[in-house]
């Protein structure tokens, strides 16, 4: 299953089992939740110390490959989904590009005045209404994000009947209200996940999260949307595509 290491070459020895380890899981010969060879049994694979084993499997781990659990071992990691952020994509669609089904349990839905800096940024005079909504979204059964939007009621009357734990948002804007999505401005941090957080995505409490602050404006320019996606660090990543200048 493994080849010899060139212990005598310039490659360290722990980068050498890790980029085995690495070509392994690529090429679908270890699959996600897969219990990895542990430190002393690679030390005895590969005849090296078990301090080189664990540089190896703590390499997997920062590369995001695989993931430690306590008192169980080392286990091969879910794939990160790749969310483009040059193309406005919501989640079921998202994940219906990828061949799985999202889902969604409703958190909170209200209408509320909107704060100072909603009501700024839907365009709004203070205090107006807007429909608020979160959600914990799931793919396959497995929650993924937290999901919270702000959406002008004077715009879209009605939504707040929409039941969103079985219909899409974006697509019922689309649909119902005839909206064409037009820019959207995105802000991009990361932090870690609070207790409730960290509960509500089945995570430890400080996990890592991708946090993504968004405006969405349609094709005349007015706001429709204003909102905050938390997504689990360990299964999601941005990525940009985009053509380098001259």
């Amino acid at each position: 299953m493994f080849t010899p290491l060139e212990k005598s070459g310039f490659v360290p020895l722990y980068f050498q089992i890790q980029s085995q380890l690495t070509q392994k899981i690529r090429e679908g010969f270890m699959r996600a939740g897969e219990a990895l060879p542990g430190e002393a049994e690679l030390s005895r694979i590969f005849g090296v110390s078990r301090m080189t084993s664990r540089q190896a499997l703590q390499g997997l781990k920062s590369e995001g490959l695989a993931v430690r659990e306590r008192g169980r071992g080392t286990f091969v990691a879910e794939p990160k989904v790749e969310k483009d952020i040059a193309t406005r994509m919501g989640f079921t669609a998202e994940m219906r590009a990828l061949g799985k089904k999202a889902t969604a349990q409703e958190l909170i839905r209200k209408t509320v005045p909107a704060d100072p800096q909603i009501a700024e940024r839907l365009e709004l005079a203070p205090g107006a209404l807007v429909f608020m909504l979160r959600r914990l979204r799931f793919a396959d059964g497995k929650p993924l994000a937290i999901e919270e939007a702000f959406l002008p009621l004077e715009r879209m009357p009605g939504i707040e009947q929409v039941d969103f734990s079985v219909n899409s948002l974006y697509e019922t804007l689309q649909g119902r209200y005839n909206i064409r999505f037009g820019t959207v401005d995105e802000i991009i941090e990361a932090r870690a996940a609070t207790k409730e957080e960290a509960s509500a995505l089945k995570v430890p409490t400080r996990s890592s999260l991708l946090v993504i602050s968004s405006s969405l404006r349609d094709e005349a320019s007015r706001p429709i949307e204003v909102g905050q996606s938390l997504y689990r660090g360990d299964l999601y990543r941005a990525v940009l595509h985009f053509s380098a200048g001259s």
